[in-house]
């Protein structure tokens, strides 16, 4: 269950980057909604965070989160904020990847 929540923890840390895209771009109101939906879901990962941490050793856990969050912010740069997809950022996000599954299977 704990690595359901990691997964879910490391998944706001996506959406708390996505917040911060969207709030550079903007003035006023909207761009206290998008600090505010970043607040939130920085200290919902967190929470998050701290709960799995009960029974996933944190050398496990923490860079399991920020790989699911740095993999996740790649690919919301890519596809929603446009940011170029070159061989050498697909490349390296994949060993990111690998190593975030093998250090699920050692674990």
């Amino acid at each position: 269950m704990n690595w359901i929540i990691l997964i879910f923890a490391g998944l706001c840390e996506v959406g708390f980057t996505y917040c911060l895209g969207r709030a550079k771009g903007v003035i006023g109101t909207e761009w206290w909604m998008w600090i505010a939906g970043f607040a939130v879901l920085y200290v919902l990962s967190a929470a998050l965070l701290a709960k799995a941490t009960q029974t996933i050793p944190i050398g496990t856990a923490y860079p399991v989160w920020t790989g699911i969050g740095a993999v996740g912010a790649v690919i919301v740069g890519i596809f929603i904020f446009r940011e170029p997809a070159t061989f050498w950022r697909i490349f390296f996000l994949t060993t990111l990847i690998a190593s975030i599954i093998g250090l699920k299977t050692l674990s």
